[in-house]
């Protein structure tokens, strides 16, 4: 098994960006990187595993929800150094998701998890949030706000 801490390449990752009735669904990690930060929920893809099915069992692991893949918000690094060496480095995919079932409970590698609403992802006060997780949230959020006051032939032409 590859290391997560000091590897010798980066780590592919998946994200996701859970959105349900305007709210989005954070965890607050257990483990580092970020220990005690609020996230997405997410992690490491395993071999053979394609990028959806990974971001569904991390998903269903850490908060108790079956999700699904809607559409790819974002790719990104995130590299966290510690002097001259890279302690962690991931290529993270970051899915806007809809909740297909399940209930919500902390799991695995999360503290706790819970529905957000936009003012508190977006005060810097209110919870400790990396400012580009905030940036994830905020992107796949609209998105969500824009395919629901699509009509309903423009969705279908999209393909969702």
């Amino acid at each position: 098994m590859m290391e997560r801490e000091f590897p010798e390449s980066p780590r592919l990752a998946v994200g996701a960006v859970v959105v349900d009735r305007g709210r989005v669904l954070l965890v607050r990690r257990g483990k580092e990187p970020l220990k005690g930060h609020w996230s997405l929920p997410g992690g490491a893809l395993e071999l053979g595993e394609s990028l959806e099915e990974g971001l569904v069992r991390e998903v269903r692991e850490e908060t108790g929800l079956a999700v699904e893949a809607v559409e790819l918000i974002e790719l990104l690094d995130r590299i966290h150094r510690e002097g001259e060496r890279v302690r962690y480095h991931y290529v993270i995919a970051d899915y806007l998701c809809r909740v297909v079932g399940g209930e919500v409970q902390a799991g695995s590698d999360a503290d706790a998890v819970r529905w957000v609403e936009r003012v508190e992802w977006s005060s810097p006060s209110a919870l400790k949030l990396d400012p580009i997780t905030v940036r994830v949230i905020e992107a796949g959020w609209q998105r969500a706000r824009e395919m629901e006051s699509a009509p309903v032939e423009q969705v279908r032409k999209e393909g969702k």
